[in-house]
């Protein structure tokens, strides 16, 4: 199946670029210079992931993502021109999966949407759903569904990661640095505040109090591991 791409991009040269690239790769792909557009389209189509510049004209790009994540989990690679660590990791705890700062190679970019696009659709081996923690936490890597306390819970495809890495081996510490690796499959500037980002977004999601989190626990100075072991 054709994954569906939407490029948000202001600058029309650099819009049409970064298209021809995608769909160079067998991506279909819709781009707009506006964010309400964006997510007019986004209402409308079935999209598998989002390339967001958050500079745009009409709106801000930062409210554009959070109406996107406000009805949706599409992966979101956020394009920026700020350098500064705060406003990305701003852009991260908004739920994007990944940023590119500009300026940046075309086919950086086409690397980085593949990669979150693998991950979102990553399909375990096993083919029954694991249970931790006598039921409290089931993760069904097959159908790519965690379920927590007995209710669903949405993940993005970086927090997924994140979570079926930890599962694989309850109890052991990750690194950051393993973490960002296996999450992405590469490093980048930034990785310690990127992954302490997401695992904040995951304890919104998982934890019953996320100042005290019992399923993804941090061991300081190292990582970070599953407090729960695997159902028997």
């Amino acid at each position: 199946m054709v994954a569906t791409v939407m490029v948000v991009e202001d600058e029309p040269k650099l819009r049409q670029l970064l298209r021809s690239y995608l769909e160079r790769e067998g991506l279909a792909v819709y781009t707009t210079g506006s964010g309400a557009e964006a997510l007019d389209i986004g209402r409308r189509r079935s999209l598998d992931l989002v390339v967001l510049d958050l500079r745009l004209p009409d709106l801000p790009g930062e409210e554009v993502a959070r109406e996107l994540r406000a009805t949706s989990d599409v992966p979101i690679v956020m394009l920026t021109a700020k350098s500064e660590e705060h406003e990305r990791i701003a852009g991260l705890e908004l739920g994007a999966d990944d940023y590119i700062t500009k300026p940046f190679s075309p086919r950086e970019l086409v690397l980085r949407v593949q990669a979150v696009l693998r991950r979102g659709r990553v399909v375990a081996d096993r083919t029954v759903p694991a249970s931790y923690g006598g039921g409290e936490l089931v993760i069904d890597e097959e159908c790519r569904r965690v379920v927590v306390r007995g209710q669903p819970v949405e993940l993005t495809p970086t927090e997924w990661g994140i979570l079926t890495a930890l599962a694989r081996a309850p109890g052991r510490v990750f690194s950051r640095y393993e973490l960002i690796n296996e999450v992405r499959g590469y490093e980048f500037d930034g990785y310690e505040r990127t992954v302490n980002t997401h695992v904040k977004n995951l304890r919104h999601k998982l934890e019953l109090d996320p100042a005290k989190p019992r399923l993804v626990e941090t061991v300081l100075g190292v990582g970070y591991r599953l407090g729960v072991a695997r159902d028997r």
